[in-house]
Formats: C-alpha cells, structure tokens, sequence
C-alpha cells in the first residue's frame, strides 16, 4: 500500500481555519491580506512555499552529512510568483540556499541541491509541473 498522509481543516470563524496533520502538526490558516499585512497565519499558498522549502532542506540536509560538509547553519528562503488571474497559482519560484560552515565545497552543495530538487523532494517534483523553480546559493564563512 502507498504511504498515506492526512490533513484536517476546520473553520474557526470567517475565513480562518485551523489545520492539523495525521503526524500531530498545527496550524491556523487565512487568506493573504489584499494589501500584504500581516494575518498572523499561513495563506494556503505559503503553504505550498513552506511544503518545497522544508522538502529540500529535509532532503539536502541529509545529504550533506554523507558528504561530510560541515554545515553550521542552513536556511531555505522561497519566493513565488503568482499568476494576475484566477485560479492564481504560481508561474516561478525562486528558492534561495544559504550555507554557512568553514570549508563547505560548493561543488558538493551544488550536487546535494539537484539531487533533492530532481530525485527526493517529492514537493519539488509536483511543483516543477506546474512551476519554474530556479534555485540559488549563498555559501557564508568559506
């Protein structure tokens, strides 16, 4: 059998909900703010931001212990583009990788990115149907 995941959604009051995960994770969840304010919750669309940027870095992270690159701090920033019209879904994302850690090899974390990117990160994958995903790294104290 597949491997099944769940989620579960339930309103709160107007438009927020409250989500959960079969793994016992949480989250309230609201649209985006028209003018960008802040909502003090996920819009379902960071959430799709969220999903790929966790994905890679559960999925580049691993990958760099079996390289042994001494990797001290790792942050994962992504940027999408939506498109003007409805249903509004993204056109480019951009995913910035921050590295820091003294003697990192940028060829190894070039490697361990499109490894992720083309062959574990499942979020990647469904997104890169629908989506151009570009990715740039930032190596820090090399």
């Amino acid at each position: 059998m597949a491997h099944a995941l769940s989620a579960t959604v339930t309103l709160i009051e107007g438009d927020r909900f409250a989500a959960a995960t079969g793994s016992g994770g949480v989250a309230d969840l609201a649209p985006a703010a028209e003018d960008g304010a802040p909502t003090g919750a996920v819009s379902p669309m960071e959430a799709l931001l969220v999903a790929l940027a966790g994905c890679l870095g559960m999925s580049v992270a691993p990958i760099l212990r079996k390289m042994r690159q001494p990797v001290s701090r790792y942050e994962i920033r992504a940027h999408g583009a939506l498109t003007t019209r409805p249903p509004r879904v993204f056109e480019a994302i951009t995913v910035e990788h921050t590295f820091a850690g003294e003697g990192l090899e940028r060829q190894a974390i070039e490697r361990a990115v499109t490894l992720a990117e083309e062959r574990y990160c499942g979020a990647s994958a469904m997104l890169g149907k629908a989506a151009r995903i570009s990715h740039t790294i930032t190596i820090v104290g090399t």
